[in-house]
């Protein structure tokens, strides 16, 4: 009696179905995900992401494809910077600031940090993106 209750137990354990966002239609990598793109459905996904606020907004790191599960390393924040974009570097030290130009050798969002070519000494700097989409360097 008591392996059945168990195995009843198991049995209800997997089937249980849960509301999740999937998209309604493919969303392409770097597209940002809007409200419209996206549906709740009962299915049975470990992981999948089922709050609204964690996706709308956000960009996709990779294609999603419609009524698939969308999972938290599948999206991320909306990248300020691309790659070869020309950039402004600032560094600052006590009361100094000193401001160039340079170009991005990545790709990413704010507080990521990338790698940057500062077009005046032809050097690569690593630097954080800041909301403005300047590279602050250390």
């Amino acid at each position: 009696m008591r392996i059945l209750l168990i195995l009843i137990g198991i049995v209800f354990a997997h089937s249980a179905l849960a509301e999740i966002l999937v998209p309604v239609r493919t969303i392409r990598a770097k597209e940002i995900i809007a409200a419209e793109d996206l549906v709740f459905k009962n299915i049975q996904s470990p992981g999948a992401l089922s709050s609204p606020e964690e996706v709308i907004g956000q960009e996709a790191r990779i294609a999603l494809y419609a009524s698939r599960p969308i999972h938290a390393g599948d999206i991320g924040p909306p990248a300020l910077v691309d790659r070869n974009d020309l950039v402004k570097l600032i560094f600052r030290h006590g009361g100094l600031e000193i401001s160039t130009e340079g170009r991005s050798l990545g790709r990413g969002a704010e507080g990521e940090l990338i790698r940057v070519m500062n077009l005046s000494s032809r050097t690569t700097v690593t630097g954080r993106i800041r909301a403005d989409g300047n590279i602050e360097v250390n």
